[in-house]
């Protein structure tokens, strides 16, 4: 039998769903294509799910994770292990597609693929060693303690840029604690994603499934009576109607809507190794990364130095298809490459300055390609600086002190993730302290932990994922008290004692009190 290819597995997965444990053909009317963004070429067609598929995948659901609740914790792991052990088994297949599909580098694929594994993996054993905890009792003889349940059954609402990392740091949690998982991928990952969660296959029938389409689809998961709780991550906009939809009927959501993370540098700091870093956290995954660096705050001190190198490391910076020998590849998709656009355009008119790049690549007259590219002396105004760019920019402001750079870092509607690069601990800790977000990096720009907890503040969302906290997120806690014995609890059961009453009042009304 000859191995499956990339491509192959394109044009097989086509116009499919997941429902019910079977790669099934969609129903709908609405296909789409699926283009390579480095090349423009067509690899495969999307169907959106139809209502009647959305609901048959909610009731399979609903039956799986009847019963998978009440498996143990040992078998859960067991399982949860073997899908790991898969997905770095068909990890250059899955990467190779993920980088045909959605434009990133082969290495950053591999890498994404790794990490889901990973999270997989921790997922697996995190959720065995705490299931609840024993309190101390309030009154004696008694037995009090929690009990950890699942939610039912979790929506999962994907975006392109980490498509399969995203959906392990949620899945991988949900499923561990007993849930049934609903993923509706980005219709630009689409594919790719139906072939990863082939993964999943030892797991029960109905218990990971995925459907295919745009809003519509994602609405109808969000607002079905029989979902229990929404895994969103995407635009403030979306974000918002989809914690607005689950704060109306009471369910349950996890919302990361992205950020304009700040970057600042201080003259302690090492400035070559910050200017690479500042190029990492710029470039990386063409800078469609929700904790991108986005906003550069350097002080006066060393601003020249840095904006020299960190436009030195730029200009390395190889710019090409995602299977080739390159750094960087393509925008997602030409809506992406015109939204980004825009916002270069923007900045030119209000200004600001062009240290390189700030186009397309003469070279290559084909696909959805930017150059990487650094803005200097930006004002502190600028939309640039304020809105999340979410492409491969990076606008460089001046200031003059640590307390002018947490100021401005903070004056955001965004608080996901921030990175400070200084080797003077009081400068650190002070950041650690004052810079709001949910996420600080000291010398360590867009490093993850799997142990450690992701997520945001303002309006870059609210919840966790990751960590114990990202366990919990998909748990309902328990309180439950037991009195062994079945005493009477006449301490505060009627009759109320007569000596507990009001003292100001006889049981005769005018009668004389003595003292």
């Amino acid at each position: 039998m000859t191995a499956p290819t990339a491509l192959s597995a394109f044009l097989e997965l086509s116009d499919s769903q997941l429902i019910d444990g079977h790669v099934v053909r969609g129903e709908g009317a609405a296909h789409s294509d699926v283009r390579d963004p480095a090349t423009t070429d067509r690899i495969g067609t999307i169907v959106d799910a139809t209502p009647a598929e959305v609901d048959r995948a909610v009731q399979s659901a609903i039956a799986a994770q009847k019963l998978w609740r009440k498996s143990n914790y040992h078998r859960r792991s067991e399982l949860l292990h073997d899908a790991a052990r898969e997905m770095k088994r068909t990890r250059p297949l899955v990467a190779e597609m993920l980088t045909r599909e959605m434009g990133k580098p082969y290495k950053e694929a591999v890498d994404e693929v790794t990490w889901s594994a990973t999270a997989t993996d921790y997922y697996a054993e995190v959720s065995r060693h705490e299931a609840g905890r024993v309190l101390g009792p309030v009154v004696d003889g008694q037995f009090n303690f929690t009990t950890k349940e699942p939610l039912g059954v979790v929506v999962i609402i994907l975006p392109f840029n980490y498509p399969l990392c995203l959906l392990c740091w949620q899945a991988a949690a949900a499923i561990a604690s007993g849930n049934a998982v609903i993923i509706k991928p980005s219709e630009l990952t689409t594919l790719t994603t139906l072939k990863f969660v082939e993964a999943f296959a030892g797991l029960p029938p109905g218990l990971v499934q995925l459907v295919a389409g745009g809003g519509r689809v994602g609405q109808q998961l969000v607002s079905h009576r029989d979902t229990h709780m929404v895994a969103f991550t995407g635009g403030i906009e979306t974000g918002r109607a989809v914690a607005q939809a689950c704060a109306g009927l009471y369910k349950r959501s996890l919302i990361e809507t992205s950020g304009n993370d700040p970057f600042i540098v201080m003259p302690s700091a090492p400035i070559d190794v910050a200017a690479r870093g500042a190029a990492f956290g710029a470039y990386l995954n063409c800078g469609q990364v929700c904790a991108a660096a986005e906003r550069f705050y350097v002080h006066e001190r060393v601003y020249d130095e840095f904006l020299l190198r960190l436009v030195g490391y730029t200009k390395q910076v190889r710019v090409g298809n995602g299977l080739d020998r390159v750094d960087m590849g393509p925008l997602a998709s030409e809506r992406e490459l015109e939204r980004y656009l825009g916002k270069l355009r923007l900045a030119k008119e209000q200004g600001v300055r062009t240290a390189v790049g700030g186009g397309r690549p003469a070279a290559l007259k084909k696909g959805w390609f930017v150059e990487p590219t650094v803005l200097q002396d930006v004002p502190p105004e600028a939309d640039i600086l304020n809105d999340e760019s979410f492409g491969p920019v990076a606008p460089v402001c001046r200031v003059a002190s640590l307390g002018e750079a947490i100021e401005r870092a903070n004056h955001s509607r965004y608080a996901l993730g921030s990175t400070i690069y200084t080797t003077d601990l009081a400068e650190a800790f002070r950041a650690v302290e004052e810079i709001e977000a949910g996420m600080v990096w000291v010398n360590a720009p867009l490093l993850d932990n799997d142990a450690g907890p992701f997520g945001g503040r303002k309006q870059s969302g609210m919840g966790r994922q990751l960590g114990a906290e990202g366990l919990d997120t998909f748990r309902h806690t328990k309180f439950n008290m037991i009195d062994p014995a079945a005493r009477p609890h006449d301490f505060w059961w009627f009759p109320y004692q007569d000596a507990e009453s009001f003292p100001g009042r006889d049981q005769a009304p005018g009668a004389r009190r003595d003292v």
